[in-house]
């Protein structure tokens, strides 16, 4: 399947001939090779503009290359605007199945009779599809008698096994990359892939985009920024959801926002605030916040307010790691190089032989031009390329748990310069940033962790007293055990003692004997004094 699918992959890029977007001097000699080998399948559209061309060899390649382009679509500052636009195609205009066999799909789900009971007017022809699945609205009858409008969302048939194989094949490159690549080891790829196929994997079990669409919506019930789509979980399965329907402008159609009125600039700082809630409060964030995805409610138009969708892709982050990118966020914007770069250190994302120094004088040399620019003008995402390829230099390592955050974060960005184009990212996620560390780090730290436990302490504390007892008797038996030992090691010891003075004293007058014994036969006397001597050496008196 694995060799199949790569097949299949040269083939479309070949079909629609992608293969000029690269020079011919940077291919290497087997794709130059396989090019010329496979000269009939060479670019069958030739009428059709480069642009197009992408867009559609990405389509047809299926969820994983469609995901790709919709990141793409946001980053307009990366891409030429004919390109961009094309790419703007893939987020809710990709081709659907058949309406029929959705229908017949969710009634499997449902059940045939629950389905008949409580859902009328089932339009067929999908109001939305995507690389995943696809939607289509119809009216709900609850158990109340209530009648709503919902959309029912369902995974297109045979995508896994699509899925598995293009997974496959990016893995095998993955590993390649690893092994044959320079920078291999500090990439990651293979803990990279893997990564996005645990996210893409879950994105096919809509049980669990139920489960994350219930949670995001409880952390901004007391929040006007975000609105959630009610779920109707009763109804869902892993393969059929069953939400709200929301009537609200797609974010990425400016034209129409501002002929509503919008307040651009305080919907694009919103977006902002959302982002930095979902990560830095909640450790809970949308990571697939393309413009498919964002619906804006303009029924105030001053007030708006962001609505998200499609909550299958979600990223969570660890307390260190949280601590030290909001640190890390925090002191770039203070233009404190040095605590960036120890930061990096301390947070173990290059080496800990690194050169601080030198590291601060190569993130000092790439930033300070950027700040020599008006705010408005800094694209944080380019920021972010010029950091990740000077601490490249250093040996940093990708990390595999911030990349959705990484994705998500020029996600927001893309959008909110579509939004407002002089949107200041900095003095927008700035305040909150600091706000959020000294929360963290703070006295208000240490009272909020008091008071976090204080339900544990106060349950624990009755029992404190039998503790304390507990350990009193339990140190006493030990201290006796301690007492029994030594007198009895003492005891032993001495008993050792008498047997070796014994045995010394035998030794010494089995010597004296025999010095005795040769005098006699020789003649020669010793001494008191010499025998005085000999017992001061054995350690004995005379």
């Amino acid at each position: 399947m694995r060799s199949k699918r790569l097949y299949t992959i040269v083939k479309t890029f070949l079909t629609y001939g992608l293969d000029e977007l690269i020079p011919g001097d940077k291919l290497p000699v087997s794709a130059k090779l396989a090019r010329h080998s496979l000269f009939w399948l060479r670019n069958k559209h030739k009428d059709k503009p480069i642009e197009q061309r992408f867009r559609l060899a990405i389509e047809s390649l299926g969820p994983v290359f469609i995901k790709f382009g919709q990141m793409l679509s946001t980053r307009r500052d990366l891409l030429t605007p004919a390109m961009a636009d094309e790419m703007s195609l893939l987020q809710d205009k990709v081709t659907e199945f058949d309406g029929k066999q959705a229908e017949q799909l969710i009634i499997q789900a449902i059940g045939e009779e629950r389905f008949a009971e409580h859902f009328s007017e089932f339009e067929r022809e999908a109001l939305a599809s995507a690389s995943i699945a696809q939607v289509h609205t119809a009216k709900l009858h609850t158990e109340q008698g209530d009648v709503q409008d919902v959309v029912i969302k369902v995974i297109r048939p045979g995508i896994e096994k699509i899925i598995v194989a293009d997974l496959n094949v990016m893995l095998t490159f993955a590993s390649l990359v690893s092994r044959f690549y320079s920078q291999g080891k500090r990439l990651r790829p293979v803990e990279v892939v893997k990564e996005y196929e645990k996210t893409i994997i879950d994105e096919l079990d809509l049980l669990a985009e139920a489960a994350n669409a219930i949670k995001l919506k409880r952390n901004f019930t007391n929040d006007h920024i975000l609105y959630v789509p009610d779920v109707h979980s009763e109804f869902c399965t892993t393969n059929v959801m069953v939400m709200e329907r929301i009537y609200g402008i797609g974010v990425g159609e400016v034209a129409q926002l501002k002929a509503n009125n919008v307040n651009m600039k305080l919907l694009a700082e919103r977006g902002v605030q959302v982002f930095f809630t979902q990560v830095f409060r909640d450790s809970f964030f949308h990571a697939d916040m393309h413009p498919g995805n964002v619906f804006v409610n303009a029924t105030n138009p001053q007030d708006p307010t962001w609505i998200a969708i499609d909550c299958g892709i979600v990223g969570t982050l660890n307390k260190e790691d949280k601590r030290y990118l909001a640190e890390n966020f925090v002191a770039f914007f203070n233009r404190d190089y040095q605590k960036v770069a120890q930061l990096h250190v301390d947070s173990g994302w290059v080496p800990a032989t690194t050169n601080v120094d030198a590291f601060e004088v190569a993130i000092r040399t790439v930033c300070e031009p950027i700040f020599e620019k008006p705010l408005a003008e800094i694209s944080f995402g380019h920021v972010l390329i010029n950091l990740f390829n000077t601490a490249r230099k250093f040996n940093m390592e990708v990390q595999p748990q911030l990349v959705l955050l990484q994705k998500t974060l020029l996600y927001i960005e893309g959008l909110g310069r579509q939004l407002y184009p002089q949107l200041d990212l900095w003095q927008t996620a700035k305040p909150f940033l600091e706000d959020w560390v000294k929360e963290q780090m703070g006295p208000s730290a240490l009272f909020n962790a008091i008071k976090e436990n204080l339900p544990f302490w106060g349950e624990k504390l009755p029992e404190l007293p039998d503790l304390v007892y507990d350990y009193l008797k339990a140190d006493r038996e030990n201290h006796r055990r301690q007492q029994r030992f030594l007198e009895g090691w003492q005891t032993q010891q001495s008993k050792q003692n008498k047997g070796l003075n014994f045995i010394v004293i035998g030794g010494v007058f089995f010597i004296i004997s025999a010095i005795m014994y040769v005098n006699q036969e020789t003649g020669v006397a010793m001494s008191s004094g010499g025998l005085g001597l000999l017992f001061s050496l054995l350690g004995l008196r005379k």
